[in-house]
């Protein structure tokens, strides 16, 4: 029954293009929407985390992720203006044994390509807007703004942020704006390592900031995500430009090699946007209808996993859609309660991560850092960011969990 299922999938970001990827692993027909032109992404990097690699492997492009990925060295926390470290986990060596994967760097436009490769031609319609979904007894029917309309078995909401499907079946509602600013910028490498730029995923901390560094594209390029707070509203938005100056006179003061860093920008490349809050949701779905990726759980980036959950909840959804063989109740139902805890907690604990990252008077710091010091004395291996939980999770095992439900049930 599950191979004459038809999915309509609005949104062909990285959760989109992962669950189509899924879907036909499963033999479901997959059908992608996607309100650009062609397929494509921002020029930002991503950290694959162990719990992410070990699904890009379940969906056959674990070479790929290993061809387009960085390896890094070690998790390190620096003090923001000394460089001193505050904690320094191994991941290379480590995160294969401990994790089962490596945890790897990425751009996201390499991540995307190979997601997107083998998916046909005719499975994908570019340039049409999604404006809500309709529910006729078992088909669902999406609805675009010129007009056309596609009817399946499920209607999945791959569209991100703004989700056009999660206001159909929920109502629109208002992220809260968490005076938190981001930007994002990518250096070009010629001689790779670049002296002042470690070979790690480097966290450096400061008052009221903190900066995240990371080789991308093999080494050839580095990534940086900087956060700083700001009572300054900034649109939500991953393109408003920025420049080199309003970045440097952002972090006046931070050591040398950040400096050094950011000079090194291209005002063109620079860009900047607001971090905004919602809780998690209770429930994903409606009828024929359902949420994935930022639809379903927005997060802030402070645990690095956006990406991954995406990528976690298309493996898990296409699952939930082959194991109860296309009985949508059953499979919505499974999908929910496998993944709506793990992301309600990965959402909150991004939430405090925002916090802790944060602090801005000697005292706290120095509670922080003490306690980054005893926990790497107690376990050498342990994650200084306290993100073990999230590593260990394997998505791909989720079928053993959908038969204790059942039982349980």
């Amino acid at each position: 029954m599950s191979k004459a299922m038809r999915v309509g999938i609005v949104g062909g970001g990285i959760g989109g293009v992962a669950l189509a990827r899924a879907l036909r692993l499963r033999g479901i027909d997959a059908h992608v929407f996607e309100r650009a032109s062609a397929f494509g992404e921002i020029g930002a990097g991503v950290q694959m985390t162990p719990n992410a690699a070990k699904v890009l492997k379940g969906l056959g492009v674990g070479e790929g992720l290993e061809r387009i990925g960085f390896l890094p060295e070690a998790m390190v926390g620096r003090n923001w203006n000394d460089a001193r470290e505050l904690f320094r986990t191994p991941l290379r060596e480590v995160c294969p044994r401990i994790f089962g994967a490596g945890f790897y760097h990425v751009h996201r436009a390499d991540l995307h390509a190979i997601l997107c490769d083998g998916i046909p031609a005719d499975r994908v319609r570019f340039n049409v807007q999604c404006t809500g979904v309709e529910q006729h007894g078992e088909r669902a029917v999406a609805l675009f703004s010129d007009g056309t309309r596609f009817e399946a078995d499920l209607i999945v909401g791959a569209d991100g942020i703004h989700s056009a499907v999660r206001d159909s079946l929920w109502g629109k509602t208002d992220a809260r704006f968490t005076g938190h600013m981001c930007w994002r910028a990518l250096v070009p490498v010629e001689h790779h390592p670049l002296p002042f730029v470690s070979p790690d995923a480097s966290f450096w901390m400061g008052p009221k900031a903190h900066i995240v560094t990371y080789y991308v594209k093999g080494g050839a390029a580095v990534n940086i995500v900087a956060v700083n707070e700001s009572a300054q509203w900034v649109a939500e938005s991953w393109t408003e430009p920025s420049t080199r100056e309003e970045l440097l006179g952002a972090y006046a003061g931070w050591h040398p090699n950040i400096i050094r860093l950011f000079e090194r920008t291209d005002t063109s490349q620079i860009f900047k946007w607001g971090l905004f809050d919602r809780d998690p949701m209770t429930s994903w779905s409606q009828g024929r209808a359902t949420l994935l990726g930022d639809a379903a759980h927005p997060m802030l980036p402070f645990l690095s996993q956006g990406a991954a959950m995406a990528i976690e909840d298309a493996y898990v959804l296409a699952a939930a859609l082959a194991h109860h063989a296309g009985d949508c109740t059953a499979a919505l139902r499974a999908y929910e309660a496998e993944r709506l805890p793990r992301t309600a907690r990965v959402q909150l604990e991004a939430r405090e991560r925002g916090r802790t990252y944060h602090l801005s008077t000697p005292e706290e710091q120095r509670q922080r850092d003490l306690a980054f010091q005893q926990q790497q004395a107690k376990d050498p291996n342990a994650v200084g960011i306290k993100a073990e939980w999230v590593y260990e999770y394997d998505a791909t095992r989720c079928e053993e969990r959908f038969d204790t439900l059942a039982s349980v049930a």
